[in-house]
Order: structure tokens, then sequence, then C-alpha cells
């Protein structure tokens, strides 16, 4: 009885296999949420509380906790990089520069000399002066830098003075030293849209001012970068009537943190809550000034929530390279933060983990956020599950008590031990549920297919591969 049994399975087994797709079919897919690094405000965050009422001293107040508001006591500069590494720089508007009185409308250039000197050079290409660095230029009105116009931040015109140095790597950099509150205008409408609510836009000033003045990259006689480094700057020729307003009403004002001016951090889209700085790259020590907080209107954000993105498991493999042992099988989230945006994951390999942090996984697949969901799911024929049969003490296939031609298995990551995977069935057009089966350890399952058909398994929402029975 018992043989008789084992051969009629055996027998099964090959049916299903001969008519079945050959092999498993993987699908790899990702979601996440939010845009940035996930500290500080959330200026779409922002602009949703604007435009629900709030003013942007109770903005502040709420992204950056246990703050308030202070002003400088005195007007300072901020110097901002905007050009290095050239053999040379040309500007124009400047009436004064190297103890030389200049024509404001005629253009003169500028290149490294030997010693940490800088020379001048006239309209014409004569040397008007060589001074010891920095060479600074200042005029009656804007200066222009030549060959930033069309750069899609700025027309190449800055308050202030232009400085020039020479750059440690060679050739000359060419550094905005403006006013800090002048500083703010170029900034506010490249980063928040000008037509946003005032009180957003006001918040923005706040934390650009704050944050040019509580930070520094160190460089070589400049503070900040003209872009993501820092914070986006455009000069004077980004600047637009409803941004200077926020600028000019929000004037010297800063955020502290018992009287001192912080870091004040800010991003693109929060997803519905912040992270603490601690759990990011932008810091390994928790600040009570950046903590996490609840973020109830950023849902105004197109990146609010995005995804799905799908692809082949070879595809993710070749995105996260030296990262996988083996082959690639999918990814495990072992910690997040206090919003999901994960600290801490393993890329599970054939061969072997590897531990990887949020901002790894973000910038390897090109996500906007490391608030992800990976689900990687693998389906196969197979044939129908087995039991003991308890009439006989034999094994028996299911399709002896149900009319099952085949089955499906394989694997979900990040299932676990009883995790629910429902299968489903095209039927006229749409994916229609036949089954649920619980997972095995380690997210595995099996399942018996009663008809011929094309069929998947869904996971929390993402489908895996198609795979026809027939």
């Amino acid at each position: 009885m018992t043989r008789t049994l084992s051969t009629l399975a055996l027998a099964l087994v090959l049916a299903a296999s001969a008519v079945a797709d050959a092999g498993a079919a993987r699908r790899f897919t990702i979601r996440g949420a939010g845009f940035g690094h996930g500290v500080g405000m959330s200026q779409y965050g922002a602009m949703g509380y604007a435009s629900h009422g709030w003013d942007y001293k109770a903005i502040l107040a709420h992204y950056y906790s246990g703050t308030g508001l202070g002003v400088l006591k005195s007007q300072r500069e901020v110097r901002v990089l905007l050009q290095s590494g050239g053999g040379s720089a040309s500007f124009s508007g400047a009436s004064r520069a190297a103890g030389k009185a200049l024509t404001p409308g005629r253009t003169y250039s500028v290149r490294a000399r030997a010693g940490g000197r800088v020379e001048l050079l006239g309209p014409r290409g004569g040397s008007l002066a060589t001074v010891a660095a920095p060479l600074r230029a200042t005029g009656p009105g804007v200066l222009r830098l030549a060959g930033l116009a069309g750069n899609g931040r700025s027309n190449g015109t800055y308050r202030g003075a232009l400085e020039f140095r020479p750059g440690a790597l060679g050739g000359i950099n060419a550094i905005n030293a403006v006013r800090a509150d002048d500083y703010v205008k170029g900034v506010i409408p490249l980063e928040s849209p000008a037509s946003w609510p005032i009180e957003a836009l006001k918040a923005q000033a706040v934390a650009a001012r704050t944050y040019a003045l509580a930070t520094s990259k160190g460089g070589d006689g400049f503070e900040q970068y003209p872009d993501t480094r820092s914070q986006v700057y455009g000069g004077a020729g980004a600047e637009q009537p409803s941004t200077n307003a926020a600028a000019d009403a929000t004037a010297g004002q800063l955020v502290t943190y018992d009287g001192v001016r912080v870091a004040t951090y800010f991003f693109s889209t929060s997803g519905g809550r912040t992270e603490d700085v601690e759990n990011t790259t932008l810091g390994d020590e928790p600040k009570p000034w950046l903590r996490s907080v609840a973020d109830k209107y950023d849902s105004v954000s197109p990146k609010h929530r995005w995804g799905p993105y799908r692809m082949r498991y070879a595809t993710a493999a070749r995105k996260l390279g030296g990262l996988v042992k083996g082959r690639f099988r999918g990814i495990k989230v072992v910690r997040r933060g206090s919003s999901p945006r994960i600290v801490a994951a393993e890329v599970i390999g054939s061969r072997g983990r590897t531990r990887v942090d949020g901002a790894t996984l973000r910038a390897r697949f090109g996500l906007y956020d490391s608030w992800i969901y990976f689900t990687a799911i693998r389906t196969q024929p197979a044939p129908p599950p087995v039991e003991t049969n308890p009439a006989t003490g034999g094994v028996t296939p299911i399709v002896a008590r149900v009319p099952a031609i085949a089955g499906l298995s394989g694997r979900v990551l990040p299932a676990h031990k009883g995790s629910r995977v429902d299968v489903q069935r095209r039927i006229e057009g749409r994916w229609v549920d036949v089954d649920r089966v619980a997972t095995a350890r380690s997210g595995r399952y099996s399942v018996g297919i009663p008809a011929a058909g094309l069929y998947r398994v869904r996971y929390r929402g993402d489908a895996g591969p198609a795979v026809r029975l027939r």
C-alpha cells in the first residue's frame, strides 16, 4: 500500500514539473516614505502647518524641540564658495579691488600666483596688482561672477563682496562674502517655493540663517557650499519678492537652545515623522533640539509616500554590488529609528549576511529616503504538499484528498513563521484571492493548486512574480 501511494506521488510530481514553467521566478519590491535625511524641520510639513494657521515661531518650536528665538547683536558675513579649481575667474560690477579703483561696467579677472598671492588683471589682460590672498572686490551694487549664469540656481549676480584665493588643489577659488540677512535671501527661494505661505517662508528664513551661522565646512576661507552639502544658494539672482519679505520680517533672528544658536537641519519631506539625529549620518550623539516629532501635515508632499518600485533579484544584486555574499536573497531590517527609517539592516546572500545602515541602502538604490520597506518574493512550481495519511500511516499527496494538479512554493522576506501569504489567480483579467497559507520558518511557504492557471502570492500589499501552471 505504501509503495503504491509513493509511486502515485512521484508520478504527480513529474507531471507537474513537465507542464509548469521551469525555474523559480523572483521579484524584489521597494516602498518608502519621505525625502531627505529626516532630521529637523520638514519643509513640506512647515508648509502644511502654515496652511493650517501656525505662525513661524510655532513651526520652529515644533520641529526644534525646546528652542527659542534669539537675535544677532551685529551683522556677520557668511562666506560661500561659488567656484573652485579654475585657472582664473572673471567678474564685473566692482568699483574697487586690490587697492585699485575699477570701472563697474568692465570685466576684470584674477589668477593665483605663487606664495598664496592673487593677481588682478585688467579688461585687456594686463596686470594691475598682485596681493596676498584674499583679493576682495566690492562695488556700488551687485557683483557678477562670470561663468555661473545659467547653472539653474543663479544668474551669476551676488550681493556683498567677492573674494579670491588660491585653491587648495590649484587654480583660483571665488567666494561670496555676504551679510547673513542678505545670504538667506539667496537661499529661501531655492529651498522653499516662493509661492508658499509667508509663515512657512519665515520659518525657512530663520532656519537657513541659523544653520549658516552655527555650522562651518571648515574650508579654506569659506564656511558654506552653494549646494546641498550646506544649503542651496543662488545669490541675488535667485531672490523673489515674497522670500525677501520673509527674510526682512525675521531679520537677525536665530533658533537658540539655552541661549546658544544651534544647527538647524531641514529637509524636504518627513513621511509623517522626523528622526532623532543620532539615528542618521548627521550625528552619533543625541541633541535635545533634534528629536523625532510627529508631522501630521506633511502629507501635502508628493514624496510623502513613494513606490512600489519592482525589480528582478539580479537587478537588486547589481545595485548592492559587493554587499551581497553569494546569491542575493533579500534584505532584513534589524533596527528602525523613532520613525520607521532604517538604522541597521542585513543584506542576505546564500553565503552570508552583510550589515549596512539605511543611508547606504538609500544610496545604493537611489531612493528618496531611508524610510524603506523591502519585500523579496520567490515563487516556483512545486508538487502538491504532502502529509501523513492517518488511515495508512503512509505519505499521501494532498491531491489524494483535493484534486490539486501541482503546487507553489517559495520564500517571502521579511515574513516570519506564521505570517499570512495570500495566493491569487488571474481570472478574467484581474487577480482574485483563492487561498491563504501560513509561512514556515524564514518565510518559506508551500501550497497546493487545484486548477491550471496563472498564479502569484501576495504579502502585505506586495505581489510576487506570476507563475503559470498547466
